[in-house]
């Protein structure tokens, strides 16, 4: 009899534990992803050039998001700045990566990183490239989902394990901002459980043979630890049922994704990734990646995926593990 009642127990554990994920995944909304994004790909910012100043009003943005949602600075941060000085254009500028924290509630040492880049192209020969899908598409999300997560925490629901989000720098200048947080990592990397990059999640692949367009192409996913790739295929069919196409996590790939965003960096060091990514179109890196031509449906269902990812990992009772 007491068998049966802590099966019982467990059960409704379980189902409560989805309970919540599902609610709390339902925070990510179209229109709040809309109204986000129509802001950070607007002409104030100019394009978010590295170093720019257009890029510092973004920061400062991204900055005052977390602070509206009481969402903390991350530890060894200035207000939640991390600077770092690199070369633009031949010329030696200062720029910010941004992060934030909710601290797990049982194993708060044990880090999952969910990153996004905040730069992009800026102003070429007087026209501003905005950056909607790249990435102002991964930066929106990232930011709804820290809202979700800190909704849960404040309700008593929050993360076992610490959940960093980080907006990171220089993307688009050989991936400087990624590469400066391994060599001088806030929390230690040997700690950090995974890493998930969201770049480029809100348009369609025109060259996508596939008829379901509520997909999302996944790589780096069973590169290092192939239980992160089961616990993301396990999740995404409880949740949210997405098309996961793993097109571009061939190793013979010529397009060579996995090396050119930011999760690289992080794989490089041994912390299993995932880079969540639409493909490339027409707009990519030019004038005419703006916010109307974002699909936000998809990105609600993506967004939405990565939160569901991101709560089993923080909340499974054993780390995931690198392969032997």
């Amino acid at each position: 009899m007491r068998n049966l009642f802590a099966l019982i127990s467990l059960i409704v554990g379980s189902c409560s534990a989805q309970e919540y994920a599902n609610q709390y995944a339902n925070e990510i909304q179209e229109e709040d992803l809309k109204q986000l994004l129509y802001v950070y790909s607007s002409d104030y910012f100019e394009g978010r050039r590295t170093g720019s100043e257009g890029q510092k009003r973004a920061t400062d943005f991204l900055r005052n998001f977390y602070q509206s949602h009481q969402i903390r600075a991350a530890e060894g941060t200035d207000n939640y700045y991390q600077d770092l000085r690199l070369l633009v254009d031949k010329k030696r500028v200062t720029s910010q990566n941004l992060a934030a924290i909710i601290p797990g509630s049982e194993f708060p040492e044990e880090y999952i990183l969910i990153t996004a880049h905040l730069d992009h192209l800026g102003i070429k020969n007087g026209e501003i490239y905005n950056g909607a899908d790249d990435d102002g598409s991964g930066t929106v999300a990232l930011l709804e989902i820290a809202a979700a997560f800190q909704k849960a925490k404040l309700q008593g629901n929050g993360p076992k394990r610490s959940l960093v989000f980080l907006h990171l720098t220089g993307e688009e200048e050989r991936l400087a901002g990624s590469n400066y947080y391994v060599k001088k990592p806030l929390y230690p990397l040997l700690q950090t459980v995974a890493n998930l990059n969201l770049d480029m999640i809100g348009r369609v692949d025109p060259k996508r043979t596939a008829p379901n367009e509520n997909y999302i192409y996944l790589i780096g996913s069973d590169r290092l630890s192939q239980e992160l790739h089961n616990v993301s295929e396990q999740t995404n069919a409880h949740c949210c049922q997405l098309a996961l196409d793993y097109t571009f996590n061939d190793e013979n790939d010529p397009n060579d994704f996995y090396t050119r965003s930011d999760h690289y960096s992080f794989a490089q060091e041994n912390i299993p990734v995932i880079f969540y990514f639409n493909g490339t179109h027409e707009d990519y890196h030019k004038p005419s990646d703006t916010a109307e031509k974002i699909r936000y449906d998809l990105l609600k269902n993506r967004t939405q995926l990565i939160f569901h990812t991101a709560w089993e990992l923080a909340n499974r009772k054993n780390r995931i593990q690198l392969d032997n």
